[in-house]
């Protein structure tokens, strides 16, 4: 997965849009205000920030080189995942939607209920 092809993914997650808060190199994916992803370029490679479960996050890095402790970020609670290659798509796939999941599960309840009536997602 490239760069182009995160950013797709990232943006169709239901109501997922991008943000620029930190200026024009890092975008910042949101769903209702809330961010679940950060998608940049450093050095020709791809990167994203992703939201992880604590646990799973420390398993992850100890499975794939290219899963860090979160730059800039929490990093109990999330993950940098280089895009180098080296990740199945399929597993980037699930990372982004456990990131998109477990911030919309943070949500308020009408919040979400109203956003899974909207995109008629099945959400956790």
């Amino acid at each position: 997965m490239n760069h182009d092809d995160a950013r797709q993914y990232l943006l169709g997650q239901g109501e997922a849009y991008e943000d620029f808060p930190f200026g024009p190199d890092v975008a910042v994916m949101k769903v209702l205000n809330k961010m679940f992803a950060t998608l940049a370029m450093e050095d020709g490679l791809a990167r994203m920030n992703l939201k992880c479960d604590p646990d799973e996050a420390v398993i992850l890095r100890d499975i794939f080189p290219a899963v860090l402790p979160g730059y800039h970020m929490n990093k109990r609670h999330w993950n940098t995942v280089l895009l180098d290659g080296s990740i199945p798509r399929g597993e980037l796939e699930r990372m982004i939607d456990n990131s998109y999941g477990l911030v919309v599960s943070g949500l308020p309840a009408r919040e979400r209920k109203a956003l899974q009536r909207r995109t008629n997602q099945e959400i956790q």
